[in-house]
């Protein structure tokens, strides 16, 4: 299997962590190496103007990176910032995908994610890589399964 390295920003509530690392782990077994550019908690900004955090440190962090991916949780729909970061990362057309988090069964997900991502996927490794480089357009369940379709809102250019 080739190697790949790609810069992603994982838009994750602090909670969710230790995740971030399983999900790292689970992309290099399957060849891909990601430069993760979202804040954890164990190296916080220590800001604490909104403004200045949203503009001045995860903005750049999202410019530099690839796709968005967001970790999702029962906690992850109610992040203002999980909101922010994937409405940022669609108006700078980056990739968004959602990936379950490791042993979710099924939440609700944020509105910004239902709204702009073209892909959820399951906890399988190719899944993940296929989506972030934009091979596929699924929604799928927590247990790999596709969802059931959903509706949502088309412009015309």
């Amino acid at each position: 299997m080739p190697e790949e390295n790609k810069n992603i920003f994982i838009s994750h509530i602090h909670e969710d962590d230790a995740g971030l690392n399983k999900l790292k782990e689970l992309l290099a077994s399957h060849g891909l190496f990601v430069r993760d550019y979202s804040i954890k908690a164990d190296n916080p900004n220590n800001a604490h103007s909104e403004d200045y955090i949203k503009n001045q440190i995860l903005a750049p962090r999202i410019n530099k990176s690839g796709a968005l991916v967001v970790y999702i949780s029962p906690e992850t729909k109610n992040s203002e910032y999980v909101d922010w970061e994937i409405e940022y990362a669609h108006k700078h057309d980056k990739r968004i995908v959602g990936v379950w988090a490791w042993g979710e069964s099924g939440c609700e997900v944020p509105t910004a994610l239902h709204k702009y991502a073209p892909t959820v996927v399951g906890w399988v490794g190719e899944r993940i890589i296929d989506a972030i480089n934009g091979k596929i357009d699924d929604w799928e369940n927590p247990d790999g399964t596709i969802s059931t379709p959903r509706q949502i809102s088309r412009f015309k250019c």
